[in-house]
């Protein structure tokens, strides 16, 4: 089973490369990569997990080496008989519909072992309304589907199992859940840990904000709520208990924390991957668009871990003596060293690339070997640093640099990763790839370099380092197989979509339901996926909704006359997803802290969630004022004024959820902040009360608004037609536009043909699958006017009241809290 686990991750390293063009061997279509894929995930499920709690765990059973077999064989069936099944499209053989058949059985029971039995009974239902359409209710009524044309579609095609999630799963997903896992084998977990140790533990309340500064870090790097509680949580959680946080509330910011690693920019959970497919967009953009939130919601969850360690008087884990002018100069000698060490690789690798041109990469590989021997060398001058031992009292804090210096070498495939997919912009995959290459050398050379500098036992450290590769390589595809499993599991929900026309049918049922009213839609929405995700994990979670949901929030939104972009959506989705990760009653992040804190999981979880309330407004707000997503802001005022404006009011929100600001909030001061919230948060509210937002421009002038629209700005319009059930619809969109040029190639490049007439304007052309076609337009459209920003009064007014709204309400508060201060120092009065 070891090399099984190991030659997956093997084969996806491959399949990720460049070698199989370099050499022209091994070259799989997508298909046939995610063929194989499943293969090796239905084979490793059947002998990692047990069928039963009374089953051997000492060895695997027969019937498991069986099942394993057999599924490995129908998981890869594609790809075995590709030639043939490509030469009959549509005409199932008898083997087809066997192996088709058994497929679906053994993934079922799968994923009963690898995830649960939720996730099986959502299949089912799905399953279920595919063969019985007939039978349901008017508005989700089909006319059903043969045994023979639902295996075709869920098996043998890339409509059902076989599709979007699954080749999510295949291209990069596998990459950097494996670049995560060997970060962690290295020893980079701990390293991240320590310097979190020494960054913030002489605050108060240090230990709880190290929980949330090395979640953020290992959220940089990994994409699992659970892992990230599990990795960080052994440490952190006694940490906080051991300077006065009970073991809930220890508990519940660990969880907190830690679900947020999967909004955390560059390596988002798996389920951000597949935006890039959904929304159709790079995923460096998705990663820009998530940046703030992400950052934002961290920080806030310091200012409750400040605010609870003030409440509850928490000491402070003693430091070093150092001077203050001393502390100054380390401080700034840190950050001006940080600022020039990036500005100094960054410069470094634009002029090597502007000197050497096409040879720019072996010499780039070159300098990162040298770099890494050095920082190795370095590195090794000083003792490895120790595994926190959760049970001893810390007595004194180390200095960062003392911590920072053992692990340079571990920044350099974080480099790697950040560079490639953010300047270099390369896909997901490659990204991935490059960067997990750079990090399987880190864990078969640290260890040598080590023992070679440091006149140790080299043959020792080779062996080491050899057991820590295989047990990475192997360790990371164990844990893709719940993944690989929950994403083909998802697709027999997806390939029930397509196959029975349900999508459309939500628009009718979510608008029926909510009226037509797009608050109460995307309530409804956020307690959808909450629930979901009570049994199935965020990945599914997000396909299944964003599948069903997503179109219809755009859509209704747009009949509504509200623009949304699709990414502001398909995030909304994403981060409900998450949230159910600690939302109770099953909350698996909350369960897994609470097996750490040995306190009551629904306890935690309700605590977590209260923690978390600050990230379930986010969504909220990306609907209503996408500008927090960067979408409109152009300029870096622009985006330092929303930044500020936006860390101000989820800081409020926060305050105002804790019920404490300087001091103890009454509450009308917290029913204040929260109004003060909504209003630094949505400024445009108060203003489109007394002057409409937008000035209705005639379609004569669409053209000319497409062709003044800057660079990769965004345009809004009004469209009208007759919908596919033939029913007259009036539609609001936001469309992004791409470089300047002749207008109706601009609106060729989201996929969107405009045949003029005079001043009339038709759509007679979407293309499938292109941005234009996922907000909902269609052919035979007219657009009938073109939508200005209008002049209002400057929204400075209401961000000015509000701001000084907190100043009145922070200057009650800090005469109550001097009045406290001085009855206990005076006391009683006699």
């Amino acid at each position: 089973m070891l090399w099984v686990a190991v030659g997956w991750s093997l084969f996806q390293l491959w399949y990720a490369s460049p070698l199989p063009f370099v050499f022209g061997f091994g070259i799989l279509n997508d298909t046939e990569a995610r063929a194989i894929h499943l293969g090796f995930a239905l084979f490793l499920t059947f002998l990692a997990y047990p069928a039963l709690r009374s089953s051997p765990r000492d060895r695997v059973p027969l019937l498991d080496w069986v099942l394993a077999a057999v599924g490995g064989f129908a998981g890869s069936y594609l790809f075995l008989f590709y030639v043939e099944l490509s030469g009959r499209p549509g005409q199932p053989t008898t083997l087809d519909l066997v192996t088709g058949t058994v497929g679906i059985l053994l993934l079922l029971e799968a994923t009963r072992r690898a995830l649960g039995l939720p996730m099986v009974v959502v299949a089912c239902v799905f399953i279920f309304y595919t063969f019985a359409g007939q039978y349901m209710p008017d508005v989700i009524q089909h006319r059903g589907a043969s045994l023979n044309k639902f295996l075709n579609h869920q098996w043998l095609t890339t409509e059902g199992v076989f599709g979007i999630a699954l080749g999510v799963s295949t291209s990069f997903v596998f990459l950097f859940v494996l670049f995560g896992t060997l970060l962690e084998k290295a020893g980079a977990g701990n390293w991240m840990m320590q310097i979190s140790i020494a960054l913030l533990g002489h605050l108060r309340g240090g230990p709880a904000k190290v929980a949330v500064v090395s979640s953020a870090l290992n959220g940089v790097v990994s994409g699992s709520s659970v892992s990230n509680v599990v990795s960080g949580g052994i440490f952190t959680i006694p940490l906080m208990k051991r300077t006065g946080l009970s073991g809930v509330k220890a508990g519940a910011i660990e969880a907190s924390a830690s679900i947020n690693g999967q909004i955390m920019p560059p390596v988002m959970g798996a389920a951000a991957f597949l935006m890039v497919e959904y929304v159709g967009i790079p995923y460096s953009e998705i990663v820009m668009h998530a940046l703030l939130p992400a950052v934002f919601s961290y920080l806030a969850l310091l200012y409750m871990v400040h605010l609870e360690a003030i409440k509850m008087d928490l000491k402070t884990i003693p430091q070093r003596p150092t001077p203050a002018r001393e502390r100054m100069l380390r401080m700034g000698l840190g950050l001006s060293g940080s600022i020039l060490a990036v500005c100094i690789v960054y410069y470094s690798i634009v002029a090597i690339q502007a000197v050497f041109g096409g040879t720019a990469p072996p010499v780039l590989a070159i300098a990162g070997v040298a770099l890494y021997v050095a920082s190795v060398w370095y590195s090794s001058r000083y003792p490895d640093l120790a595994l926190d031992d959760p049970n001893a009292p810390i007595l004194e804090l180390p200095r960062a640099w003392d911590v920072t210096r053992t692990g340079l070498d571990f920044l350099i495939p974080i480099a790697v990763l950040l560079w490639c997919l953010m300047v270099e912009q390369m896909s997901p995959g490659l990204s991935a790839f490059w960067a997990t290459l750079s990090i399987l050398g880190i864990v078969a050379t640290r260890k040598p370099l080590m023992a070679v500098f440091r006149n140790e036992n080299l043959a020792a450290s080779v062996r080491a380092a050899w057991d820590d590769l295989i047990d990475g390589l192997a360790l990371g595809a164990r844990n893709m197989i719940g993944i690989g499993i929950a994403t083909a599991t998802a697709g027999i929900v997806v390939g029930t979509i397509t196959l029975t026309g349900l999508g459309l049918m939500m628009t009718e049922l979510v608008e029926f339901i909510s009226g037509g009213n797009v608050i109460l839609m995307l309530i409804l929405i956020a307690a959808i996926s909450l629930v979901l995700g009570m049994g199935i994990p965020t990945t599914a979670n997000y396909i299944l909704v964003a599948t069903l949901m997503a179109p219809v929030v755009v859509d209704l939104g747009a009949q509504a006359g509200l623009p949304i972009p699709l990414i502001a959506v398909h995030l909304f989705v994403f981060y409900f997803g998450i949230m159910a990760d600690i939302t109770p009653p099953v909350g698996l992040a909350a369960f897994a802290a609470a097996a750490i804190s040995k306190e009551d999981p629904i306890a935690t979880g309700f605590q977590g969630a209260l923690y978390s309330l600050r990230t379930a407004i986010l969504p909220f707000v990306f609907i209503f004022n996408p500008a927090i997503l960067l979408i409109g802001v152009d300029t870096w005022p622009q985006t330092i004024w929303v930044a500020t404006v936006s860390l101000i009011a989820i800081l409020l929100f926060s305050a105002a959820t804790m019920n404490w600001f300087v001091t103890k909030s009454r509450l009308w001061e917290s029913a204040a902040l929260l109004l003060i919230c909504f209003t630094l948060f949505r400024p445009d509210w108060w203003l489109n009360q007394v002057s409409p937002p937008y000035e209705e421009l005639p379609a004569s002038e669409f053209l000319s608004a497409v062709a003044q629209t800057p660079a990769d700005g965004r345009i809004n319009f009004v469209v009208e037609g007759v919908d596919l059930m033939g029913e007259d619809v009036r539609k609001t969109v936001n469309v992004p536009l791409g470089e300047p040029g002749e207008p109706l190639e601009r609106l060729r490049g989201i996929g969107l043909t405009i045949t003029q007439a005079g001043d009339a304007l038709m759509i007679s052309n979407v293309d499938f699958g292109s941005y234009a076609k996922r907000i909902g337009l269609d052919v035979g459209y007219d657009v009938v006017a073109v939508l200005r920003k209008a002049d209002q009064p400057s929204s400075l007014i209401p961000i000015g009241l509000a701001l000084a709204a907190t100043a009145g309400v922070a200057g009650l508060q800090f005469a109550r809290a001097r009045k406290q201060a001085d009855r206990k120092e005076t006391g009683p009065a006699r």
